[in-house]
């Protein structure tokens, strides 16, 4: 078995190398050469957390496997860790032999952040300018800087539960030359693309609060319960997802589908836009989402393409097991 540990991994996997390992294994997908499995993830009733597991197989990329983690809300303040915490296990397809074991919390947060910003590429208008976020916490910053590399954006702008975490979004908008500016919820009208990242259980933004042709990223909503946006905001909008099922169960979609504003049928795989089955934006004033649920055929996407950079480079360890 080789083990990738988690300190190899911000020399291994870039933004780039990301964003095509979740291109890809989106439109495998949507091509019915990879599928999922059903997502297990539990408050465990200890340290308020909540753990799981998410798998599936790619029968493309050949590749095998699930990611074991979930959120420790106390981790950073007990234990000066990330609250997030995984590890993705891949399996040899021909033998079930466990082939590789992977740090998985920093390609968590990029195959999110690829997640958001492959939708951006696909679904945004091409003259997309102003960005806003909801969410200024460690994700955000991830999200924030993929999605910069999607359009020729002018400005940031964001909002956050508690502002003084705004100034982390304020430091990549530095980074990439641009202004950043706090807004309260309705100034996020000025927003071309707008992404949310929280872990919120309510509902943030309204369906008021988005103006004619935003793409939004939702992101946060991967647990039954959880909700970022106004059921009535997914009635406007062309709904995409990484996943149908997961979608309508644990994501943002759950609400709306609930409340009988939309059906199933009327949430689309994002892989079906990438491979052209679906044309995607039908218009300049269309809204487009995006129910970014987070699935494991991502975490073995990226893992796999570590494992192989981690063997061309040497670092691996090897063990006999």
């Amino acid at each position: 078995m080789l083990i990738v540990p988690e300190r190899e991994i911000a020399d291994l996997m870039t933004r780039g190398a990301a964003f095509d390992a979740v291109e890809g294994v989106f439109a495998a997908m949507a091509s019915q050469d990879a599928y999922n499995f059903p997502v297990i993830r539990e408050a465990i009733g200890h340290e308020d957390a909540l753990y799981g597991f998410k798998g599936g197989f790619d029968k493309a990329g050949m590749a095998l496997g699930l990611k074991a983690g979930g959120y420790w809300p106390n981790n950073l303040e007990k234990h000066g860790i990330i609250n997030h915490q995984s590890t993705v296990f891949l399996f040899d397809p021909d033998t079930g032999r466990v082939r590789a074991m992977v740090g998985g919390n920093l390609l968590t947060a990029l195959r999110t952040a690829a997640a958001s910003s492959v939708s951006i590429k696909h679904l945004a208008r091409e003259d997309a300018r102003v960005i806003g976020m909801i969410g200024a916490g460690h994700q955000a910053t991830f999200q924030l800087r993929a999605a910069l590399e999607q359009r020729t954006f002018d400005k940031v702008i964001g909002w956050n539960f508690h502002p003084e975490m705004l100034p982390n979004l304020q430091k990549v908008a530095d980074e990439a030359g641009l202004p950043f500016e706090a807004v309260e919820l309705d100034g996020l009208r000025a927003a071309d693309v707008l992404i949310s990242i929280t872990s919120s259980f309510d509902a943030i933004l309204k369906a008021d609060q988005v103006s004619p042709g935003t793409h939004i990223a939702c992101m946060g909503t991967d647990t039954k319960g959880k909700q970022e946006v106004d059921p009535a905001l997914l009635a406007r909008a062309t709904v995409f997802t990484d996943e149908v099922a997961q979608s309508v169960s644990i994501g943002e979609a759950q609400h709306a589908i609930a409340a009988g504003l939309i059906t199933e049928a009327d949430v689309h795989q994002l892989g079906a836009v990438i491979n052209g089955t679906h044309t995607g934006r039908g218009s300049e004033d269309e809204i487009t989402l995006f129910d970014g649920t987070g699935v494991g055929l991502q975490d073995l996407a990226v893992a796999a393409s570590v494992v192989e950079l981690a063997v061309q480079k040497g670092i691996t360890i090897e063990v006999d097991f």
